[in-house]
């Protein structure tokens, strides 16, 4: 039987400060490693043939050391594509959300 297992990366730094955060690579942040670490011991029996990640380094991070738990895949191809990435903030890349809602209004930034 064929499984699909879909992982959010863990908290960025950017996540941390409340920041969108789009396209900008940046990365897991102490908590956010932590959180990988966790959803690896949940996966670690399940066997993988293939990891596919985002081209950003927090997805490619929390990958890494999801597998690094698991017990039972040995090793496996990574795949990265950018078509994984999250979606493109443009100009709002690196703003406070919460500061943006302010000016722009909360009917406008959606957070």
């Amino acid at each position: 039987m064929t499984r699909l297992v879909l992982i959010r990366h863990g908290q960025s730094v950017w996540n941390a400060t409340n920041r969108f955060t789009g396209w900008t690579d940046v990365e897991l942040s102490e908590k956010g490693e932590d959180e990988a670490a966790t959803a690896g011991e949940q996966l670690a029996d399940v066997r993988f043939d293939v990891v596919h990640t985002s081209a950003l380094i927090r997805a490619q991070r929390t990958a890494e050391i999801v597998m690094s738990k698991n017990r039972v895949s040995g090793e496996i191809p990574t795949k990265q594509d950018e078509r994984l990435n999250e979606r493109h903030y443009g100009d709002l890349q690196g703003l406070n959300k919460a500061e943006t809602a302010e000016i722009h209004g909360a009917e406008q930034v959606h957070i």
